[in-house]
């Protein structure tokens, strides 16, 4: 359950033994003897899937906070779940104050209508009124830049255009908490850059960010807090110095051999 309200005295986001559980079929790819039986067919398999087990943490208001873990960690299951797009299995979420999202570039954009159609949908969705997207509209299309393309159908778009566009409206919309999700990994060097300055500014109003990445050089530059998961479960949370340089042993080291008290 998430609960949204916007006293400071609570934390931005509380996370209390948050379980995140489905799942999935497959098909087993079978013998030669068992697909002579089966003619030729594969056996279904159910497999459960334990994205997040048992997770809690709280994040207080201003905090910019980097998620950091390999692939198939939990991350972004993490991060659709304080979002509201994904339901605990168990547990509780709260989230303190109005979210703004960018978890998967472009998502949630009607890719037949323009960039000015989907920037006017997407302030909307989000609880703006007319008049603030009016006041807005401007600094989100200079941002983006892209120039005559804004009134183009964004199917005409490159991804690096879609994401320009995403993130500028995601940040744009003076969120008490924005959730980026490898936001960077799209675009040209110079939009990267301009990017991040935009990111240290949400940041520096007293909005609490909460940034999945790859690049411990963003996370040590944009956050001055670190979580880091694995296999579902919250190894560590604190300093991102203190946090990557764990994770980075862990890497080097191996799973059998790694233990937080030798840090």
């Amino acid at each position: 359950m998430t609960t949204n309200s916007t006293s400071t005295a609570d934390p931005a986001v509380s996370v209390e033994n948050v379980s995140v559980s489905y799942r999935t079929t497959f098909e087993k790819v079978p013998t030669f003897r068992s697909a002579v039986r089966r003619l030729g067919r594969g056996q279904r398999v159910v497999h459960l899937v334990e994205a997040l087990r048992e997770v809690s943490f709280e994040v207080n208001h201003g905090t910019s906070i980097g998620i950091i873990g390999a692939n198939g960690a939990g991350k972004s299951t993490l991060m659709r779940a304080i979002a509201g797009i994904l339901p605990p299995s168990e547990g509780r979420i709260e989230v303190h104050g109005r979210v703004s999202t960018l978890l998967a570039l472009g998502v949630g954009f009607n890719r037949k209508l323009s960039g000015r159609e989907n920037v006017v949908l997407g302030g909307l969705a989000a609880g703006m009124t007319r008049e603030e997207l009016n006041e807005r509209y401007e600094e989100i299309a200079d941002f983006a830049e892209l120039g005559e393309f804004i009134d183009m159908p964004m199917q005409t778009y490159s991804s690096g255009m879609s994401a320009r566009l995403a993130f500028s409206v995601a940040v744009h919309l003076n969120p008490d908490i924005l959730l980026i999700d490898e936001a960077l990994s799209t675009g040209d060097a110079k939009f990267k850059q301009k990017a991040a300055r935009k990111m240290r500014e949400v940041a520096e109003n007293a909005g609490t960010m909460f940034l999945v990445s790859h690049a411990m050089r963003s996370v040590k530059r944009l956050c001055n807090e670190a979580l880091w998961l694995h296999k579902g479960q919250l190894m560590m949370q604190g300093d991102p110095t203190e946090v990557i340089a764990a994770y980075t042993k862990f890497l080097e080291v191996g799973e059998d051999a790694f233990s937080l008290e030798d840090m």
